[in-house]
């Protein structure tokens, strides 16, 4: 039986219930002579899987005591004896050892090309991800990570840290050119902001990217500049950081963009997703993908949406098979779903579009600043207008408020010329959006992708400088959209924040910051609910909910195990389960 969708609030508390029910029953099942997880299969087969408690996000059986797969399909689902019936002699049974196993995380938006970039590279991020809590220890990191890439550092020229963090340094800022230089005068240097959204680049990467003092701010960023001169001092937002990625990226070859693939899927693997997304693809990254795919080095589907801006034809070309690559089916695990348009920046960077000024301003910027708008007005209505006539799902970044207008004003003048489709449009993150403009989204069918995670990682920044106390309280309102009757999706948004399914699920549920405070209780959502964003309702955002998202009869077997119960634990610790293996079409390619 298909999953009900239609009525997101159906089991706040009734299914939990039964859920809490369910799982304490089944903690004690085992299967004599089963085979434990510490020998479970590596490749695919006929299984059953039984022993632990079973969450299958499926209203209609929310637990089960078993799931049975052949061919790398779930062919039963409930008790021993049909799961027997329904699977071969020699079907291997797993003893989950008192574990709990779900369906796969689906990634409703990240980057996973750029998750293998931070993989591959300086690891800058601050506690608890890294140990880049101020600009000596990025400093230090840096120097280490070349020590012991050296060879790398030479074929390449180029040196990459990924996930600096200003407002979590102990200095409260960027660090600039001069600081940068000390680790290198002569090797160009790339900082990357955790945000994805800023960055800081030695003397040496500035000259290689041709940027001097005469060099202007391009439109939708800037260069920051020395106190008292024009010289760059080192910082750049936006377009800016974007532009100079790009003339500094053209060193690495195509065996290094393989890699970090690769190591973006492993990644993003070892914390329990079965589907990776990757936002805001190139047209030669996209080329790439499809080839691996093509060639079995995928461990895991990657569903891209390439920038409608600059990338636009990749959704009218073939791969190396002919296979238009959008498409509604993967090949080889890869497939567009759809176009990518980034409307604004990053709050925590403060380069996010509002309709009411920041709380504490950037240094150098007036009380009255309210960040700045990636695009034209004109550029958002084009863009939008393109994906609705070419029936193209579009997902759009929209972090604040005044972006979110401009998208949801798009969305209604598209829709009035080209009609009510099942289109699908997607607001990215909606950091800042309001009360009523979700009823605007409801109306639209604009599905909300929200960022809780923030709440953890900078709700006490968001608080206390970039948003206030009043505006911080609803960031990412979860419970606001699902009393709407709608749904939404959960997501990390890696490599802003690595693709930590329980970090995610943790912030959905608590929306703890780092401090302990609870950022907006009443935007606290319950488990269920929050494992229904990152599974079945962030397949259904990506017309796959009917293969994907569920431990139902005919989808595909794709399973995470966890070491515990998310039902039944304390939420205060859900953010310590561990994912101990994932399972793409019943084959398990990670284990810890």
């Amino acid at each position: 039986m298909r999953p009900d969708l239609s009525d997101p609030t159906a089991g706040f508390a009734s299914s939990r219930r039964r859920m809490l029910a369910g799982a304490g029953a089944l903690t004690g099942t085992a299967l004599l002579g089963g085979r434990s997880m510490a020998q479970a299969p590596r490749t695919s087969s006929d299984m059953i899987f039984t022993g632990g408690p079973i969450l299958t996000i499926d209203d209609a059986m929310p637990t089960a005591e078993v799931v049975a797969v052949r061919n790398g399909v779930i062919v039963a689902v409930g008790s021993l004896d049909a799961a027997r019936a329904a699977v071969g002699r020699n079907t291997q049974t797993v003893n989950l050892d008192g574990r709990t196993l779900l369906p796969g995380f689906f990634d409703p938006h990240g980057h996973v090309s750029m998750v293998g970039l931070q993989a591959r590279y300086a690891n800058l991020l601050p506690a608890p991800d890294g140990a880049g809590d101020d600009i000596p220890a990025l400093q230090r990191i840096t120097r280490d990570w070349m020590n012991a890439h050296e060879q790398l550092v030479r074929d390449t020229q180029l040196v990459i840290g990924f996930g600096y963090d200003d407002s979590q340094l102990k200095e409260h800022r960027h660090p600039t050119r001069t600081e940068l230089d000390a680790i290198s005068d002569s090797v160009p240097i790339l900082f990357l902001h955790q945000s994805g959204h800023l960055g800081a680049a030695n003397s040496a990467a500035l000259k290689a990217a041709g940027i001097s003092a005469s060099t202007s701010n391009p439109d939708g960023g800037g260069f920051r500049r020395e106190d008292g001169s024009q010289e760059p001092n080192g910082v750049m937002e936006e377009t800016a950081l974007f532009a100079v990625m790009g003339a500094l990226f053209t060193r690495l070859d195509v065996q290094a963009n393989m890699e970090m693939i690769r190591e973006g899927a492993r990644f993003y693997s070892s914390f329990g997703y079965i589907t990776a997304q990757d936002g805001r693809s190139s047209t030669d990254s996209c080329q790439l993908m499809a080839q691996m795919a093509e060639r079995g080095e995928l461990p895991i589907d990657i569903l891209s949406f390439p920038d409608i801006l600059s990338f636009p034809d990749i959704l009218t070309s073939t791969d190396v098979m002919t296979t238009p690559l959008y498409r509604k089916n993967y090949v080889g695990k890869f497939r567009i779903g759809g176009v990518k348009l980034t409307l604004d920046g990053s709050p925590q960077g403060k380069t996010a579009w509002l309709s009411q000024p920041y709380y504490i301003p950037p240094e150098g910027k007036p009380a009255s600043y309210r960040g700045y708008p990636a695009v034209t007005e004109q550029q958002a209505l084009d863009a939008i207008e393109l994906a609705f006539r070419n029936d193209w799902q579009i997902e759009v970044h929209a972090n604040g408020d005044a972006a979110i207008d401009l998208l949801i004003g798009a969305v209604r003048d598209a829709a009035r010329r080209h009609g009510a489709k099942d289109r699908r449009p997607v607001l990215i993150h909606g950091q800042t959006v309001r009360m009523d403009q979700l009823d605007e989204l409801k109306t639209l069918g604009i599905v909300p992708s929200l960022f809780p995670m923030h709440t953890f990682y900078w709700g006490d920044f968001h608080r206390d400088s970039v948003l206030g106390p009043r505006r911080a309280e609803f960031i990412s309102p979860c419970a606001s959209v699902v009393r709407r009757g709608m749904r939404f999706t959960s997501h990390h948004d890696a490599p802003v924040a690595n693709p930590d399914a329980m970090r995610v699920l943790s912030a959905t549920v608590t929306r703890r910051t780092r401090s302990g405070d609870i950022l907006g209780p009443d935007e606290c959502v319950p488990v269920d609910i929050a494992l229904k964003a990152m599974t079945l309702w962030a397949a259904w955002q990506h017309y796959e909910d009917d293969t994907k998202g569920s431990l139902t009869v005919g989808k595909l077997a794709d399973l995470t195990l966890l070491d515990a119960d998310p039902m039944t634990v304390d939420p205060s610790k859900l953010a310590g389960i561990k994912v101990q293996a994932t399972f793409k079409e019943g084959r398990e390619v990670w284990r810890r």
